[in-house]
């Protein structure tokens, strides 16, 4: 497994962006769902967005309904939640495109 210190990022200055949001039980919603569209409307330097399925769950409208090839939108597992193919975006659109 990767240090997740290898993948945290954060732009140059003066207006230096994080390429992550770390969640917590008192995160507002509003705030994962600001982040989400920053990730993958606004930003030009991230290819693949990681979200832990659990906290995709919680904007769950919104994750369904990007559609864009870039960035690449993966739902994870974490350690206290399992992964559910049933409700990762991708894997609907993956099952739809096979007439499941």
């Amino acid at each position: 497994m990767a240090d997740m210190d290898a993948f945290q990022h954060v732009t140059d200055p003066p207006d230096s962006q994080k390429n992550y949001l770390v969640v917590d039980q008192k995160t507002e919603v509003s705030t994962i769902e600001g982040a989400f569209d920053a990730f993958t409307k606004q930003r030009k330097d991230i290819a693949i967005v990681l979200i832990n399925q659990h906290i995709a769950d919680k904007i769950r409208g919104t994750v369904d309904g990007f559609g864009e090839a870039f960035p690449a939108v993966l739902e994870i597992p974490s350690k206290d939640h399992p992964y559910d193919p049933e409700k990762d975006s991708v894997m609907k659109r993956v099952r739809k495109l096979f007439g499941e």
